[in-house]
C-alpha cells in the first residue's frame, strides 16, 4: 500500500468556505487513491491566490521541502483539483521537482499518477494551467466591469472607508436574492453632523487663499479632532494627536464631496518580484490611476457636502501652485546615507529623513512640516544630526562585539545564523539537472535540423527549458549558503584585522546593509544630545558620547 500526501488550495477572496473547499478537494483525492493506498499527510494552503508560485506558498513550500527528504513519510502526491494548485507554467516549473526527487504526482484527470515520459499528460496539465490562468483573467474583467456599471449607472456604494465628513447610512436590503436572504444590506453615504461643517470649512479657508498647513494648524489649535482621532477605530496605527499636511490634501481632492460616487482612482499592477527570476511570479502594488481614468456616477447619489464649483476652483488652486516657479534642469548627485533606516527620532517616534548639506549627509525630522502644531507635542521645527558625529562612534561599539572577551560569543551567535547544511549536494544535483538540459536541447536542435516533427520538438524544448530555469533559480538560491565551521569564521574575522576600521572605510551602502541585518535601531535625543543605539547581535541597550554638533542648527560653529 501506497502513502500519499495530499495537496490543496484555497482562496478566501471569493468569500469562499475553507473547509467545504477542503473537504471536496480531499474526498476527489480519495477516490483517487483510496484502491491503491492512505493520505498519510496534509499540504493544504488557505487564502493563497492561485497566482502565487508554489514557493511563496506556505503549506506548498513546506512540501517542496519535505520532497528533498529521503525520510519523508510518503512516496506519492496526490492533488484534487489540478486547476487550483496550478497557474499557467507553474506546473511546469514544479513537476521537475517531483521528478528529480522521485515522487509520484497523482491527479485524477489523468487517472493515476503522472508519467514524466507521456506528452499527452504533460500537454494535459499544461492545458489546465492554462485554464485556471484564464478563469482568473476572466473574473478579474467581469468583476471590474460590474463595478464599473454599479458606479456609473446605479451610483451604488461599493464598500472601503467612508470619506471623512460622511458616515454610512442602510440603504435598503441587497439586490441580489441570495445576499438579501442572507441578511446582506446596501449602504450609503450620509453627511456625519460633526465632522461636515469641518470639510466645508476646509473648502472656504482654501479657496479664500489660506494655505493647508495654515488650516491644519488652525484645526489643531482649535482642539478638533483629525480623522484619525475622530475614528480611531478604524485608524488604530496613528496617533491622531494633530492634523496632517497630507489628511487636509486627501480631503481637498476627493470627488466624492460633490455628491457622485467615483471608483478606480487606484488599481492593482502585478509587478515582477525579480525580473531574473520569473519562477517567483509576480507581487501587486496599489497604483494611482489618472483623473481621466476615474469612474464617475452619471447622478449625484448621495448628499454633497461642496458644490462642484467650489470644487473645480479648488482643483484650480492645486494646478497654479506651481506657476510661475524656476524650472530650469537642476543636476542632482545622488547621495547614499549610512543610516538609511535605522534612525529615529526620540520626540515623536518618527524614522528621520536623509539630507544632504554642504555636500554632508545629516538625518532631519521635520515633524512641524508634516504635522500641525499641539501643546502637548513639544518638537522643534527642525530636529538635524550630522552622520559624521554618528558613525565613529556606532562603527566601535559595534566592534566591541570582536574584542578578545566578546569573541567567542560573536562567533558562536555568527555559527548559529548561517542557513541548514546539505546544500553542497543540493547545488550539485541543481548543475547536473542544468548539464542535462543543455545536453537535451542540443539533441532537440540536431533532431530539428535533421527534419523531425516542429511540433513535437517545441514542447520537448519547452519541458526541458522549464526544467533548466528551475535548476537555475535552485541554484542561485543556494548559492554560497554552505556553513562555514567556528574555525573558518575565526580565520575570515582575523583576516578582516581591525572590525572598527573595516567599518570606518567600507562604502555607505555596504554599511547601511550592515547595519539593516544587525538589527540596529538608532534613537537620537535632541535635548540630551545624545544617540541610544540598540542591536540584535548583543541585545543590549547602550548610550554613547555627546555629539558635538547634533543641535537644532547643522551649521551651528
Amino acid at each position: 500500500m501506497m502513502r500519499f500526501a495530499f495537496c490543496g488550495r484555497v482562496s478566501t477572496e471569493d468569500q469562499q468556505d475553507p473547509d467545504a473547499s477542503r473537504n471536496w478537494q480531499l474526498a476527489r483525492a480519495r477516490a483517487l487513491t483510496e484502491r491503491h493506498g492512505e493520505i498519510v499527510a496534509e499540504f493544504f494552503d488557505v487564502g493563497q491566490s492561485r497566482s502565487i508560485p508554489w514557493k511563496r506558498r506556505p503549506k506548498a513550500s513546506e512540501l517542496l521541502e519535505q520532497l528533498k527528504n529521503p525520510d519523508r513519510g510518503f512516496e506519492a502526491v496526490v492533488i484534487g483539483e489540478p486547476q487550483r494548485a496550478f497557474y499557467g507554467n507553474q506546473y511546469g516549473l514544479t513537476f521537475p521537482v517531483f521528478a528529480h526527487y522521485g515522487v509520484q504526482l497523482w491527479v485524477p484527470e489523468v487517472g493515476g499518477p503522472i508519467d514524466p515520459e507521456s506528452e499527452a499528460h504533460d500537454l494535459v496539465m499544461s492545458v489546465f494551467g492554462g485554464m485556471s490562468k484564464g478563469e482568473r483573467s476572466r473574473i478579474k474583467i467581469r468583476v471590474r466591469a460590474a463595478m464599473s456599471a454599479q458606479t456609473k449607472v446605479e451610483g451604488r456604494y461599493l464598500g472601503g472607508r467612508p470619506p471623512y465628513g460622511y458616515r454610512l447610512a442602510d440603504a435598503g436590503p441587497h439586490p441580489n436574492p441570495a445576499k438579501a436572504a442572507d441578511g446582506r444590506r446596501l449602504h450609503r453615504l450620509e453627511p456625519d453632523p460633526s465632522a461636515a461643517p469641518i470639510v466645508e470649512r476646509i473648502y472656504e479657508e482654501y479657496v479664500a487663499g489660506r494655505g493647508i498647513f495654515a488650516i491644519a494648524d488652525g484645526l489643531t489649535r482649535e482642539g478638533i479632532a483629525s480623522p484619525s482621532a475622530h475614528d480611531p477605530a478604524r485608524n488604530p496605527h496613528r496617533s491622531g494627536a494633530t492634523w496632517s499636511k497630507s489628511a487636509i490634501r486627501v480631503i481637498l481632492t476627493n470627488p466624492r464631496y460633490t455628491g457622485r460616487q467615483v471608483w478606480n482612482k487606484q488599481r492593482k499592477d502585478e509587478v515582477l518580484i525579480d525580473v531574473d527570476d520569473v519562477a517567483l511570479g509576480h507581487e501587486t502594488k496599489l497604483r494611482w490611476n489618472k483623473p481621466n481614468a476615474w469612474i464617475w456616477s452619471t447622478d449625484v447619489v448621495h448628499e454633497p457636502l461642496i458644490s462642484p464649483a467650489v470644487f473645480e476652483q479648488a482643483q484650480q488652486v492645486f494646478a497654479a501652485r506651481g506657476a510661475g516657479r524656476n524650472t530650469r534642469e537642476r543636476h542632482r548627485l545622488r547621495h547614499h546615507y549610512a543610516l538609511r533606516g535605522v534612525l529615529w527620532c526620540g520626540i515623536c517616534g518618527r524614522r528621520m529623513q536623509g539630507q544632504t548639506t554642504k555636500e554632508r549627509a545629516h538625518y532631519r525630522c521635520r515633524y512641524r512640516d508634516d504635522y500641525a502644531a499641539v501643546s502637548t507635542q513639544d518638537h522643534p521645527r527642525n530636529v538635524y544630526l550630522a552622520e559624521r558625529d554618528v558613525l565613529p562612534a556606532l562603527d566601535a561599539w559595534l566592534a566591541r562585539a570582536f574584542d578578545p572577551e566578546n569573541l567567542g560569543t560573536t562567533i558562536d551567535q555568527l555559527f548559529a545564523s548561517q542557513p541548514d547544511s546539505g546544500r553542497v549536494a543540493e547545488r550539485d544535483a541543481s548543475d547536473h539537472v542544468v548539464a542535462e538540459c543543455d545536453a537535451n536541447l542540443a539533441r532537440y536542435r540536431a533532431a530539428l535540423e535533421a527534419g523531425a516533427d516542429p511540433k513535437l520538438i517545441a514542447a520537448w524544448s519547452s519541458e526541458a527549458q522549464a526544467r533548466k530555469a528551475q535548476a537555475l533559480a535552485t541554484r542561485r538560491s543556494q548559492t554560497g549558503q554552505a556553513r562555514m565551521s567556528r574555525d573558518e569564521i575565526r580565520t575570515l574575522i582575523d583576516a578582516l584585522g581591525n572590525i572598527a576600521t573595516v567599518l570606518a572605510d567600507a562604502d555607505p551602502e555596504d554599511k547601511a546593509e550592515v547595519y539593516r541585518r544587525l538589527g540596529t535601531r538608532l534613537t537620537y535625543q535632541p535635548a540630551e544630545k545624545v544617540v541610544r543605539a540598540e542591536a540584535s547581535l548583543t541585545n543590549r541597550r547602550w548610550a554613547f558620547g555627546s555629539c558635538p554638533r547634533g543641535d537644532l542648527n547643522p551649521h551651528a560653529p
